[in-house]
């Protein structure tokens, strides 16, 4: 029987983040040769993943980041089941890692960046390694990307939640500006830039709400119409961006906000991801 040491096993946690008696009983199995014993302990994760594939991971690790030359932004959410898990060093760092991979690649889909490689490893390996670490249900469940002139993140202390957006011009107070929208964006969860933008489903749905509640009220059929589209313009004043009040001077829009920091700024695009 092949000896195994202390040395040995340490040597292999080292390698692959495994605990000490997953390492240990990895090389018994593998009679000390630890390329077999990776391979073993990388089917156990495997294993533990698919076991807790049906679990629900609502916890995790949103971050947003920027490009060195801020023209490009990402998000990246990282789920987990616990809190805890998503308050270790190591799952913010993986988080982190794989937010910096993104930013670098500029990888233009979830799937894409999920097949990419990270320590050797595509980053859909990597997850299910650590979940067989950890004992979890982890997964990289969320990725947006845009680009502008300029982009900026805001990460929301705690990183339950983040921002990016995108601007049409650059410098120093457009980055101020982009920052102040950003928080926008964090506190007041828009769901389009514009009224133009906003789903067509969404503005049936709200035109058939305000219909029936103009009903309900006692209100005439033949104004109902009406009465619906005075509360779409309400919907649209306070959920798409450009028209919603800025939270730091409500005596403006957010329109108006862009205007007086640069005539010619404005919006181009933005993403907001949080955990539910």
């Amino acid at each position: 029987m092949t000896k195994i040491t202390a040395s040995d096993v340490n040597s292999l946690r080292k390698e692959t983040g495994a605990g000490m008696m997953d390492c240990k009983n990895a090389l018994v199995e593998a009679e000390g040769d630890f390329a077999k014993a990776t391979d073993l302990l990388r089917k156990k994760g495997q294993k533990i993943a698919a076991k807790r594939g049906d679990r629900d991971a609502n916890e995790g690790f949103i971050i947003a980041k920027t490009s060195e030359d801020g023209k490009t932004g990402i998000i990246i959410t990282l789920n987990c089941e616990t809190d805890f898990v998503a308050r270790t060093e190591d799952f913010q760092n993986y988080a982190n890692e794989i937010a910096d991979l993104a930013v670098e690649s500029r990888t233009d889909s979830l799937e894409g960046l999920k097949s990419s490689e990270l320590n050797g490893a595509s980053i859909e390996e990597g997850i299910t390694t650590m979940s067989g670490k950890i004992g979890e249900k982890i997964e990289l469940a969320q990725y947006e990307i845009i680009g502008a002139e300029q982009v900026v993140a805001y990460n929301h202390p705690g990183n339950r939640l983040a921002t990016i957006v995108g601007l049409s011009k650059t410098g120093e107070a457009i980055a101020e500006a982009g920052k102040n929208i950003s928080m926008q964006i964090a506190a007041m969860n828009p769901v389009a830039l514009d009224k133009d933008d906003v789903e067509q489903s969404i503005v049936d749905r709200e035109i058939a709400v305000g219909k029936e509640q103009a009903r309900e009220s006692g209100k005439p059929e033949e104004i109902l119409e009406k009465i619906a589209m005075g509360k779409l313009n309400k919907f649209f004043k306070e959920n798409t961006l450009l028209n919603q009040e800025y939270i730091k001077d409500n005596k403006k829009t957010i329109r108006q906000y862009l205007s007086d920091t640069d005539q010619d700024l404005t919006v181009t695009t933005f993403n907001r991801l949080a955990l539910s």
